[in-house]
């Protein structure tokens, strides 16, 4: 349990760390670009863990906080400048500078993300195809007439290679009544799909406007078809339950207790059931029935006591027609990475705004737990999985930074825009008071977003 806390903290800093580092970079190199002397680059707040300085002057922070960054630019506004490094503050460069330098934080994150999704593609993304293995009876699917074993082409015209991106297809449709078109291709489940492509229409009204992380996918009654894994041990971890019980690899477990195993989720299942209760288990071993007394430890999940062994399950290939690898070539992975980040970012900008018209609840916002725990998890599943959940936050974390609220980017880039414009800036007493607007705003956010991560702990 602590080694995964460990572990999970590990993922978040690294995640964090390089959106942030990236962000704040964009701002560090046009400033520079710009003339404007950089006082300092910090990465995290409060006490100081690690510093040096470069030949011009900039001091490099590692803090202790990991959960942001700044670039602190020397400016008139701020303290007493000298009289020979006056051209050199922030508030002294032409209104277009300030903007740029501004812009460039944002800028630098969208372009991780396309940097991300571009290797991404390059490295090969190993996926399922989106294969229906049931369909709920009485579901808006089954009244459009999909059937088990169809494959999803499409929704709504965007491709769909596999069931991660059949779900963003369907998150654009969140909180809308509307006909979603899905084209599917015919087929029995574990086989390759080889019908003619059919279009299918699924109508949703006020579509789970009050959903708290909604799936679309089971929303809409589609089941993924998925392998049966039988019941075999594929690892036992030194020093757990398993072990001590004299589990080996390659058993596969036939009953416990008295009630028949049929496959590894339902063995899962059963022994989550039994913290610190001695079970009795029948199992195969080269082919011969033998008889082990077994006692799950107890770890804690969600507040609850499960219980655990330390097996893994014995790995299962699934078959290769129905794996699709994305892999391109350098110069087309790019044009994809381009496209998908556009595709993101549209995705992003719509979610917010019908988030704040009510389309979409405001308990699918999430904070640090979550991003940790889907780090986490993006990053146990391969790397390539990272690397799309890496970009995915990269453009999210640009977009909110293009908000317009003071305090953000977006709000230093709308009084710039409106200097611009005007030719002077905006008043002080109008600048400070929608800073104070935009911090109440952001302290808002920040803690409704920790207070439905913690919810969903519990």
């Amino acid at each position: 349990m602590i080694l995964d806390t460990l572990q999970t903290v590990g993922v978040f800093v690294l995640t964090l760390g390089i959106l942030v580092s990236i962000h704040e970079y964009g701002h560090f190199w046009v400033a520079r670009r710009c003339g404007v002397k950089v006082l300092r680059f910090s990465i995290g707040f409060g006490k100081s863990l690690w510093r040096w300085h470069d030949k011009q002057g900039t001091e490099f922070v590692i803090a202790a906080i990991p959960l942001g960054g700044y670039v602190k630019m020397l400016d008139e506004r701020e303290g007493p400048v000298a009289e020979s490094e006056s051209h050199l503050s922030f508030n002294r460069q032409p209104v277009l500078a300030r903007i740029a330098i501004v812009a460039a934080g944002p800028a630098a994150n969208f372009l991780l993300a396309i940097f991300s999704l571009w290797l991404m593609y390059v490295v090969g993304l190993r996926t399922v195809i989106p294969q229906v293995g049931s369909v709920v009876p009485g579901s808006p699917a089954a009244i459009a007439g999909i059937k088990a074993g169809d494959e999803v082409i499409s929704v709504d015209a965007k491709q769909t290679p596999s069931w991660q991106s059949v779900n963003m297809a369907l998150i654009s449709s969140l909180g809308e009544s509307k006909t979603i078109t899905l084209n599917i291709k015919a087929g029995e489940p574990g086989k390759k799909p080889t019908g003619a492509v059919e279009s299918k229409k699924v109508s949703v009204t006020n579509w789970l406007v009050d959903g708290e992380q909604p799936n679309p996918i089971s929303a809409l009654g589609l089941i993924p078809f998925s392998l049966k894994v039988p019941a075999v041990i594929g690892k036992v971890i030194q020093g757990g339950a398993a072990q001590k019980a004299g589990l080996i690899r390659g058993d596969k477990i036939i009953a416990m207790d008295g009630v028949v195993v049929n496959d590894w989720l339902q063995w899962v299942k059963l022994i989550r059931q039994y913290p610190h209760k001695r079970i009795k288990v029948q199992l195969l071993r080269n082919d011969k029935p033998m008889f082990v007394e077994l006692t799950p430890e107890a770890k804690d999940s969600n507040g609850q006591h499960i219980g655990y062994i330390g097996a893994a399950v014995q790995p299962v290939s699934w078959p290769k027609e129905l794996i699709r690898t994305q892999q391109f070539g350098p110069v087309i992975a790019l044009v994809k990475g381009v496209k998908t980040t556009w595709s993101l970012t549209m995705m992003t900008f719509e979610s917010i705004w019908k988030m704040i018209i009510g389309l979409v609840s405001v308990k699918n916002l999430s904070g640090p737990i979550t991003i940790a725990k889907v780090a986490t998890a993006s990053l146990q599943a391969g790397f390539e999985n990272f690397l799309y959940f890496l970009g995915m936050l990269s453009v999210s974390l640009g977009v909110l930074n293009l908000l317009p609220i003071p305090v953000l980017d977006g709000g230093h880039l709308l009084f710039y825009l409106v200097e611009w414009v005007k030719g002077k800036p905006l008043s002080e007493t109008i600048q400070l008071a929608g800073l104070r607007i935009g911090v109440a705003l952001v302290m808002f956010v920040m803690i409704l977003a920790l207070y439905n991560d913690v919810s969903r702990l519990f």
